[in-house]
């Protein structure tokens, strides 16, 4: 079978495939039918079809479904016929590559680390832009030389990305760099497709997708702006990206399928003047750094309000000096919990920044809301915080607060050593009465505001009495003890945030030995699951013991006698013993108070 017959089976196939499959996916629900016209893996249809498309999406999805269809037939049309040389020939199969990367490859490539899809394109596109500089007939050396600059600009932009992915150093992307990097992109564009009118082996209908896949590549600034004002769940703008995007495909495709007509077209285009071109290349190669040259008061808006990257917080050790003044402009604009924002989003970045610094001088909290009052924020009264100032001006924040200069693990340790400090400083007040079971802690607090600490059994769901009501047992009673069933509040006497705390569980009532403490009680407690303990602070916890605390119901499910021993010495530091045994009465006795 001729090879002309099986590239039309093969077109005829995936665009009937791809029709059939709208069709299917229309039938099947939201979810496939994003598959079926996007092209893509069904996890990337779950953020848009949580909760079912609507009318407008799903007609929208169904004409960009025809418009792709349209596009892919011309996108498969077959490679013309004729002679190919080594280079034309591998710059043709390069640039199918490229198509099928764009059409269908990049999802297996997408199942690999971002680093091999990174490396993939780097090295994809390396060679065919040396490949476009020997294999196009430019017709003019200072035009192939603009080209091959913006062609390694683009390069290293792809190099940075890859160096970024694997988290080796690259160069910081700043709003004004980005913008340079997208105006050479552009530029890079617009040579080739020059250098293609030049050439004249490429037809006009070519030459025509080339400058329509520069318009959608445009289209970029008002799909940004679309998508902030619809919401990034909103599958419109997407949909009609996606869908025009295929344009710049199809440039691909036919650049690769008319490069065999090495004889071009039967006139050539004559050599413009030499003078002309000089200045057509000056011109397109100048006015994209032009381009970044904007006027002092123009605002650079790097984040906003809205951005989601906003709502979380890096720790200043975590992030490189780069990013820093980025985490306190995403901090600067982010609304959170209804509060509104420190600075408004009609402030440059600069301005921003500025206002910041001057923060970090400010001698009190006046000062301060004087600042954020000249700036026209809406909670001027509030101030700033020091963990929001260190982004900005670390030497000052840190010489007061060297804490919040920290690394995430760096924190993680000083915390760890923290908790072990603490409880290394309480002792068991019965070394020689040893329990069947016991521990020895520090008890983390609540500042102002926690009445104390639960003995309780964590794993009863029938207690009836509610944390409030637990609470106001503990203010009226006048041991401070408040029980319900399984489960008992105990409060402290001192104004304190740690306690220290010790555990025990034995099989009898041990000796009362009340000598040495302040106030001893004992109440009633129920385990209807065979277990009870207080709880653990665990890892990122703030109230809590400091260590795990072992299961106090030795005896399995049943009631106990809980006998709190409580005193606080001269320091105005706060002691607790628990001891816990099995006993069926339910009096509650103060043995000494």
């Amino acid at each position: 079978m001729p090879a002309d017959t099986l590239w039309r089976l093969f077109r005829i196939a995936s665009v009937g495939l791809a029709l059939a499959a709208t069709v299917a996916g229309l039938a099947l629900g939201d979810a496939w039918l994003w598959v079926a016209v996007e092209w893509a893996p069904p996890a990337h249809a779950s953020f848009f079809a949580q909760n079912g498309f609507d009318t407008l999406t799903t007609a929208a999805l169904l004409a960009a479904a025809l418009v792709k269809a349209a596009l892919l037939w011309l996108i498969l049309r077959p490679p013309a016929r004729g002679a190919l040389n080594r280079r034309t020939k591998l710059l043709r199969w390069l640039l199918y590559l490229a198509v099928a990367y764009a059409l269908v490859l990049w999802i297996p490539i997408a199942l690999f680390p971002d680093a091999g899809d990174s490396a993939f394109n780097l090295v994809l596109w390396a060679a065919i832009y040396a490949l476009y500089l020997t294999v196009i007939r430019w017709r003019s050396r200072v035009l192939r030389a603009a080209a091959g600059a913006m062609f390694a600009i683009g390069l290293a932009a792809m190099a940075n990305d890859l160096l970024d992915e694997l988290d080796v150093l690259e160069l910081p992307m700043s709003e004004a760099l980005a913008t340079g990097l997208t105006l050479c992109a552009l530029t890079a564009i617009i040579l080739t497709i020059v250098g293609q009118r030049r050439d004249g082996r490429w037809s006009r209908g070519t030459l025509v997708s080339g400058w329509l896949s520069l318009s959608v590549f445009l289209l970029v600034i008002p799909y940004n702006l679309l998508a902030g004002l619809l919401g990034h769940a909103n599958p419109m703008p997407a949909i009609v990206m996606d869908a025009v995007g295929l344009i710049g495909t199809l440039w691909l495709a036919a650049t690769a399928r008319e490069l065999s007509s090495i004889g071009g077209h039967p006139t050539d285009p004559p050599r413009a003047p030499r003078r002309a071109v000089r200045v057509t290349v000056a011109a397109i190669v100048i006015l994209p750094i032009i381009g970044l040259i904007e006027p002092e008061q123009s605002p650079h808006l790097t984040f906003t309000g809205r951005f989601a990257g906003c709502y979380s917080r890096s720790s200043f050790g975590d992030l490189k000096p780069h990013e820093r003044e980025a985490e306190f402009l995403c901090l600067a604009r982010r609304t959170f919990a209804g509060v509104p924002p420190m600075f408004p989003d009609t402030l440059s970045d600069q301005q921003v920044l500025s206002y910041g610094r001057a923060l970090c001088r400010a001698k009190d909290r006046d000062e301060q809301k004087a600042i954020l009052t000249r700036a026209g924020s809406e909670r001027a009264a509030q101030g700033a915080e020091a963990w929001d100032l260190v982004y900005i001006c670390p030497e000052i924040i840190g010489a007061t607060q060297p804490e919040l200069l920290r690394s995430t693990a760096e924190s993680q340790a000083a915390e760890t050593d923290y908790i072990a400090e603490q409880n290394a400083r309480c002792r068991d007040p019965w070394p020689r009465t040893k329990g069947v079971r016991q521990a020895t802690a520090n008890y983390f607090l609540f500042v102002d505001g926690d009445p104390g600490y639960l003995v309780h059994d964590p794993n009863d769901e029938t207690t009836g009495g509610s944390d409030e009501e637990l609470m106001d047992k503990v203010f009226k009673d006048p041991s401070g003890i408040g029980v319900d069933g399984s489960g008992a509040l105990i409060g402290h006497v001192a104004d304190v945030s740690n306690l220290c705390l010790t555990v025990k569980a034995f099989r009898t009532a041990p000796p009362a030995r009340t000598a040495g403490w302040d106030q001893v009680n004992e109440v009633p407690i129920l385990s209807r699951s065979g277990d009870l303990t207080v709880p653990y602070m665990g890892e990122g916890g703030e109230v809590g013991a400091g260590a795990p605390m072992p299961n106090l119901a030795i005896a399995g499910k049943g009631r106990y006698r809980l006998r709190v021993y409580v005193r606080v010495d001269e320091a105005g530091e706060e002691e607790h013993l628990i001891v816990v045994f099995p006993g069926a009465s339910r009096k509650r006795v103060t043995l000494k108070g």
